[in-house]
């Protein structure tokens, strides 16, 4: 596909438990300051007015609810909700299943649902200048260590040439249906693209694109929100 220039569509698994977050929902149902994180990734996604429509991948239970019972109503018309899988790559084909016309798709976690709109930005532009697979990402900050079965460091990385993976993770999007087919689970699409050794481009990420998992990082949110700061922070 030459052409750059067509439709972007993002796809949002939201089908995960979340257990680790200790919370009786599936996580991205989870309320931050009033509103699902959910419904804010999905604002973040349109609001950035570089995608078309969104894809919400839902729990089956959850499948056949209007959309504007799941996201904010001025948003909902450019909203599909699909049914999810067992696995997580399941749910990612069931969004490129309903993703038609697609010419690039942008697969983000519900979980980083204080993700700005800028990142979104920052993707789609990397795909349109010339890249397949676009992924977010920030220096690692801590000393990495690799370990053995027994728990028993084995060896120190240079942290200068690591980096934390974020999303939205942008991609041709032939380009990540051959990725899934017939793919094993994964935790992280690229890395499925990446066994077909093709190059991955990166982006800058944002601090505020931290994934929400756990008790703690779901305080770090309310807090975030609750300080009024969104705007991109410097890395």
């Amino acid at each position: 596909m030459s052409d750059r220039n067509g439709p972007v569509v993002g796809i949002l698994p939201a089908a995960g438990r979340g257990v680790r977050l200790g919370e009786p929902l599936p996580k991205a149902f989870v309320e931050l300051d009033g509103r699902t994180m959910l419904d804010r990734s999905v604002e973040a996604m349109l609001s950035s007015a570089v995608i078309d429509r969104v894809v919400i991948v839902a729990p089956p239970e959850l499948a056949a609810t209007p959309a504007d019972r799941l996201v904010g109503g001025s948003f909902a018309d450019r909203v599909t909700v699909v049914a999810g899988g067992a696995e997580r790559a399941d749910s990612v084909r069931a969004g490129l299943a309903a993703a038609s016309g697609a010419r690039f798709v942008l697969v983000h976690d519900a979980a980083r649902a204080l993700t700005p709109a800028d990142l979104f930005v920052r993707v789609v532009d990397a795909l349109r200048a010339g890249s397949d697979a676009v992924i977010p990402v920030l220096p690692v900050v801590d000393t990495i260590k690799s370990v053995d079965a027994g728990g028993t460091v084995t060896g120190t990385p240079d942290r200068s040439a690591l980096r934390a993976v974020q999303t939205p993770q942008g991609f041709d999007v032939e380009l990540l249906e051959r990725a899934n087919r017939d793919a094993a689970d994964a935790t992280d699409d690229a890395g499925l693209v990446e066994r077909l050794g093709e190059r991955i481009t990166t982006v800058v990420g944002d601090p505020l694109a931290f994934k929400i998992t756990t008790p703690l990082d779901l305080v770090l949110a309310r807090t975030v929100l609750a300080s009024g700061v969104r705007t991109e922070k410097e890395i």
